[in-house]
């Protein structure tokens, strides 16, 4: 929700919808409509919120107080928002929320991702183009300006969303990614990385995709990984020329799942010291390593000769594909696996990063037969020219068995990354790009995720943990349009010069920059005299962008605008640095979480951020990911107007794991109303209906002290404090999750136990309560106003529904939930051993209840009494038998030990004991049918025993045999929580249970 300007503490405290609490008289409760659609309760409380400036005054309340930091991480608005857009700002409400009701300062910015493929695409598609050139034709200012107009055009779908739903952040103050500040802030960073030799100009293979014509980092190329087929090919390289010459005539046996590379090989691997064999079937002659011999050609071929692979190298032979002269020979490599293939690995430095170190290695050109599109040139064999690398497998495959130098082909399924914008599949590129050199911060990254909590934990040094250990340098510019430009100006002597801010870039340009818009083109046409002494020649910036992943990154500090050189932001930073609580789903792992740590330890040697909540994604109600094509996208609107943002909330922090994938429906958020929302609703209808009619005003008449108090309030009460104690204690945890279930789980007892036992004392007509209905209604009042402080952070809307009208005006207590303190327990008031007893009383009620069922006796029919297998003062039970004796309808409890109940009898479970006894099962089972009821007794108590079956003995378990109770005529018998049917009563009047 925005914070807005106007307004103040006082004169706040309209109720939205029940009139004003300044215009009238607050010991009285306003009335509540048994039937209530929540969707407009809320619009009534944001209504509310708007007018009484509830946001802005919660900070005001904890100015001064200890602040706790929190990092919005900001989505693209490059389209609508989705359900999937729900889960983590949901997350990022329960939490702030919390923290403030405990005390702390928590500033909540608000911030857009502006940048990248995402909105370039878009803009793709409402034009038409398809490429860059189309692009570049379309004209760069143009593009761009479209650009910025989509992301402005979504925000407000966004911003109305995150009102709707609740969440509190402050949309007036946002930074946008795209802002000058803030790319002044990311150029003050670049600078300073280039500064210190980690921000390096390198030809390296990276992953590139050919459709938006652009390398790819790491982290990006992690979040479109797929299980495909391609094609698997084992081809013959014939050799011409070798240092054992026996080789000569035979062929290398070489594999490869990219038949397209081969037109580039220039070389082929082998570990050198692995075995490897000449194999021969009548007249041919192949070299592969001997473990992989069976899996790769099966029976039929004779071992000729063993070798190390030491001895192969140096053979030269002949390419599948002519290319350049002064390669094609084999050469050793220590990542040769024996895994799969044949040992023998095809080496194309052009599309392989080992391959590219091993050809430097060895002086070998780099040949590169595709262009900047994916297809052929024509370096390129003649039949595959003008195809995209995919698309020319097959004919690749089918030239090579023309030539007979296919040994075998067949499909080979492996996980694949495909652009994760665009899904066009990557491929891995020779080309000159800008890398951040992470690695050289390795050691540090895995350090200071040492102080990080993970929730959840395994993800520490599972997920999160794996992909630091694996880091890689950070493939940073982007041949595109819609970034952050790379601040590097070049002079034709090869000077680079990195650039920190528009004041810096008008000093050596000579012209003042100020009002420059820092995007493209604009920026490219700025030209410097070149610093470096001697040479002062003309300079132009390197055309790339910057990956939009470091923008987002770079939140902690550009979102202040943070610049030393500037004197800007300093002090905002510094605040608010490192955060307290980050949360996004679980791909963020190597994303914006990868991306804040490495850019807090590149500039800060710090990580940015303390504790992160890692959330799985939402998926449609069949486990499929939610998308347009398949038409399975549920629209957050439809469920905000159906159930209403608290039934959604409650949904995304309660049901189910939130570290797991979750499916969604439109039922599951009905179910939610029925079984949550609404019986909470029922109770809060159900006590003010009764205290409006016994004119109960909680002021006038002081509670009753707990001690004086029935029972059934005493109980209660223990168990609100109890689930005060539980949701502070994992909230504190970020456990959201068991926190809101502990809460659920009291208003269950709250409603169909604490009320249902208790309606009888709240009504009093034509009188003054009497001192039993005072201390319900109390106590009733006391935990629904507990309840609504208890549920603010999760669902907000009833929480203030329920405050409003019960607690806003008295003993001093705020007019919104939202500016009261988050509930402590009073330990004082919490009773265990009452705990226990009534929940042993509950235990024994439902398996009455069973009973009554099982022996087809209703309820309405009273019966003489309920016999208890529990001694007669165990666990309190005593003190609470007219409880047990109401709920059942029986006219006494009485408490007995086991025996005196009635018989065990036990008979052979055949199905355990047949395939193990054979035909001394019979035997047995005379054995148990002669049985006085001792041996299944023991068995009905758990025991293990030893019965005697003709000439020996068989040991049974519990699990072993069938076990049932005899009682007397007239009695049912219900035990461990299943009922149990002993003789039906022969006369449905005989009042026994």
């Amino acid at each position: 929700m925005p914070c807005r300007a106007g307004g103040g503490a006082a004169g706040h405290r309209a109720r939205v919808g029940h009139g004003n609490l300044r215009g009238r008289d607050v010991s009285t409760f306003e009335r509540v409509e048994p039937r209530v659609r929540f969707p407009e309760l809320e619009a009534r409380i944001l209504a509310f919120w708007r007018e009484a400036d509830v946001f802005r005054r919660s900070l005001e309340l904890r100015a001064g107080a200890p602040e706790w930091v929190f990092y919005e991480g900001p989505p693209t608005a490059n389209g609508k928002p989705g359900i999937h857009h729900v889960e983590p700002r949901t997350f990022k409400d329960v939490y702030p929320r919390f923290k403030t009701m405990t005390g702390h300062l928590v500033r909540r910015k608000a911030g857009w991702d502006c940048h990248g493929l995402p909105v370039e695409l878009e803009i793709e598609k409402e034009i038409g183009t398809s490429g860059k050139r189309d692009i570049e034709a379309f004209g760069i200012a143009a593009f761009n300006a479209r650009c910025r107009e989509s992301v402005q055009r979504y925000v407000g779908d966004f911003e109305r969303l995150t009102e709707r739903i609740g969440f509190w952040i402050d949309l007036s103050e946002a930074y946008w990614t795209m802002s000058t500040d803030y790319i002044e802030s990311v150029w003050w960073s670049l600078k300073r990385l280039h500064q210190r030799g980690l921000l390096v100009e390198a030809d390296k293979v990276t992953a590139y995709c050919p459709r938006c014509g652009t390398a790819l980092s790491d982290a990006e190329v992690a979040l479109g990984y797929r299980v495909v087929e391609d094609p698997s090919v084992y081809v013959r390289f014939p050799i011409v020329e070798s240092p054992d010459p026996s080789l000569v005539g035979g062929s290398l046996l070489v594999w490869t799942t990219t038949p397209w590379t081969l037109p580039a090989n220039t070389g082929v691997a082998v570990a050198p010291d692995e075995p490897y064999v000449q194999v021969r079937r009548a007249h041919e002659a192949l070299v592969l390593a001997r473990s992989r011999l069976q899996q790769t050609l099966g029976e039929g071929w004779t071992i000729e000769r063993t070798l190390p692979g030491s001895a192969i190298v140096g053979t030269r032979y002949e390419p599948p594909y002519a290319n350049v002269e002064g390669a094609h020979r084999v050469v050793a490599a220590d990542f040769v696996s024996m895994e799969e293939g044949t040992g023998l690995v095809h080496l194309a430095p052009a599309f392989g990063a080992l391959d590219l170190e091993v050809g430097r290695r060895e002086g070998w050109p780099v040949v590169k037969p595709v262009g900047d599109d994916g297809a052929f040139t024509e370096e390129g064999p003649p039949f595959v020219r003008g195809l995209f690398v995919k698309d020319a497998d097959p004919k690749i495959v089918d030239d090579l068995r023309k030539r007979g130098r296919l040994v075998r082909a067949e499909a080979y399924e492996h996980s694949y990354p495909f652009c994760w914008r665009c899904a066009t599949p990557l491929l891995y590129y020779a080309r000159t790009s800008w890398y951040v050199l992470t690695t050289r911060i390795k050691d540090r990254l895995l350090e200071v995720n040492e102080e990080v909590n993970w929730y959840p934990e395994h993800i520490k040094h599972g997920r999160y943990g794996n992909w630091l250990e694996n880091n890689v340098d950070w493939a940073l510019s982007r041949d595109r349009y819609w970034g952050t430009p790379l601040p590097i100006w070049r002079c034709p002597a090869g000077h680079d010069t990195a650039v920190g801010s528009l004041r810096e870039l008008g000093e050596l340009a000579g012209r003042d920059l100020g009002d420059l818009d820092p995007h493209r083109p604009a920026i490219d046409e700025v030209r410097i005299r070149c610093p470096f002494e001697g040479c002062g020649a003309e300079a132009s910036r390197l055309p790339p962008v910057i990956d939009a992943w470091y923008d987002s990154g770079a939140m902690p500090f550009a979102q202040w605008g943070y610049h030393p050189e500037l004197g800007r932001g300093i002090e905002e930073f510094e605040r608010s640095f490192p955060a307290d609580f980050i949360s996004e789903a679980i791909d963020q792992t190597r994303g914006w979480f990868y991306t804040l740590m490495a850019e807090g330890v590149l500039h800060f040697d710090s990580t940015a951020y303390r504790n992160v909540v890692c959330l799985g994604h939402i998926v449609d109600r069949d486990g499929r990911k939610m998308s347009k094509s398949l038409g399975n996208v549920i629209d957050p609107f439809d469920v905000l107007d159906r159930q209403g943002a608290d039934a959604l909330r409650w949904f995304l922090l309660t049901s189910g794991s939130p570290w797991s994938s979750r499916r969604v429906s439109l039922e599951v958020f009905d179910e939610i109303v029925r079984r949550f929302l609404l019986t909470l609703w029922n109770v809060y209808a159900f006590f003010v209906t009764y205290a409006i009619a016994d004119g109960f005003d909680p002021e006038a008449t002081p509670p009753p002290p707990l001690e004086e108090r029935p029972v059934l309030d005493r109980w209660i009460w223990s168990e609100l404090q109890l689930t005060v104690a539980e949701a502070r204690e994992r909230l504190e945890a970020y456990d959201a999750t068991a926190a809101g279930r502990r809460i659920e789980r009291f208003v269950d007892d709250l409603s169909n136990w604490y009320v249902r036992r208790s309606r009888r004392r709240f009504w009093n007509p034509g009188g003054e309560p009497s001192p039993d209905a005072l201390a319900a209604f109390h106590t009733l009042h006391g935990c629904l106003v507990t309840v609504a402080a208890l549920l603010a952070p999760f669902t907000p809307f009833i929480a203030e529904e329920l405050w409003r009208n019960l607690a806003a005006g008295r003993s001093g207590h705020p007019d919104s939930v939202h500016l009261a303190d988050y509930p402590e327990p009073d330990p004082a008031a919490i009773d265990p051993a009452l705990g226990t007893a009534m929940a042993e009383v509950r235990r024994i009620v439902e398996l009455g209840r069973r009973v009554r069922v099982e022996t087809r006796i209703r309820t309405r029919q009273p019966l003489r009494a309920a016999v208890v297998d529990r001694p007669a003062g165990s666990a309190g039970l005593a003190a609470l038998v007219d409880l047990i004796a109401e709920e059942l309808n029986v006219k006494a409890v009485r408490f007995a030990d086991r025996a005196s109940i009635g018989r065990w009898r036990a008979k052979p479970n055949y199905r355990a004991l047949g395939p193990r006894l054979g035909a001394r099962v019979q035997a047995l089972a005379r054995a148990l049918a002669d049985d006085d009821g001792s041996i299944a007794g023991r068995l009905a108590a758990g025991e293990t025993v030893a019965v005697t079956v003709g000439d020996g003995a068989v040991e049974l378990a519990p699990s072993d045999v069938e076990l049932t109770r005899e009682v007397g005529v007239g009695w049912g018998c219900g035990e461990r929580g299943r009922p149990r049917r002993g003789a039906r009563p022969r006369d449905r009047r005989d009042p026994r249970a």
